[in-house]
């Protein structure tokens, strides 16, 4: 019943089709997250190309604008979690967004923090302020069994903390849900199409070696990707990307398939720290060279 969404998806569309979504539903039912930060209004029309970011704005002007909005999109009279969307170590040092925050906690207009890191993976000097300098419940990363760092050390100082996490892309790319071969083509406007070949041949053998999740069909790799995600206690959801009924169907199913074991972590960490048996970079991978 956790709804993950942001003010910028779709200029707004991914809030007002979520809203859709639930007509006169028990508003304490569902748990719907939204994000800010993007000042994404004065860019409509202007088109960005592959994965240029709108500006940024953490004022307090546009941050109260961007909250009526998302609540007048959303139809609701609160928020249950507030993300600062792909924050810069110089927004959470601006002492004025977290006053606002705070503000809006005890008006009832959001009732948690959290912040959102990306767009890529990485930002570990953020994900580590934001967990022992202010006041969030939870940080939301990149991390799957192909790209463990920096969530793993993300997971560590969010167990110090007591706080937790959130987990996107936990397949990769797409690599984890295993459909991919040596002759997968990608659509001219899919970031994929910019990767490296190298990079879809690297990540087929790291998945050869990782045969061994689905052995017994307890899971399909899918499946065990979320799995492993979540085994992780401080890890309280995971949001795969979903293009179609039959992905929806398997990866809710997860929640019915085997655990990820202690051992089968340990072996899936320890793979990670060989390089998959020292593969080559993927830029020395390219047999069309």
């Amino acid at each position: 019943n956790f709804f993950d969404t942001a003010d910028t998806y779709g200029n707004g569309r991914g809030e007002t089709i979520l809203a859709q979504a639930f007509p006169g539903a028990n508003r304490d039912e569902i748990v719907i997250s939204t994000k800010f930060g993007y000042d994404w209004q004065s860019n409509i029309g202007n088109r960005r190309e592959g994965h240029q970011e709108a500006p940024h704005r953490f004022d307090v002007e546009f941050l109260e604008q961007a909250l009526e909005g998302s609540l007048r999109r959303l139809d609701t009279d609160h928020i249950d979690l507030y993300q600062l969307h792909n924050v810069r170590q110089e927004h959470l040092e601006l002492d004025d967004v977290w006053t606002f925050l705070d503000k809006a906690r005890r008006d009832g207009k959001i009732l948690s923090t959290g912040v959102a890191l990306g767009p890529a993976i990485g930002w570990l000097e953020e994900g580590l302020f934001s967990l022992a300098e202010r006041n969030v419940e939870v940080v939301h990363m990149i991390y799957n069994a192909l790209e463990i760092e920096p969530g793993r050390e993300l997971i560590e100082a969010a167990r110090k903390a007591g706080r937790s996490l959130m987990v996107r892309v936990p397949h990769s790319s797409g690599m984890l849900e295993g459909g991919y071969d040596e002759n997968t083509k990608f659509e001219p406007n899919d970031h994929r199409n910019h990767r490296l070949y190298g990079w879809l041949l690297n990540g087929i053998k790291k998945i050869d070696q990782l045969a061994f999740l689905t052995e017994g069909e307890q899971r399909t790799l899918g499946q065990a990707a979320l799995r492993y995600v979540l085994h992780t206690p401080e890890v309280v959801t995971a949001l795969p990307n979903i293009y179609d009924l039959a992905q929806l169907d398997e990866f809710v199913a997860a929640s019915e398939s085997a655990d990820i074991t202690a051992e089968e972590a340990t072996r899936i960490e320890a793979l990670y720290d060989s390089n998959y048996g020292g593969l080559l970079p993927d830029a020395e991978v390219d047999p069309r060279k």
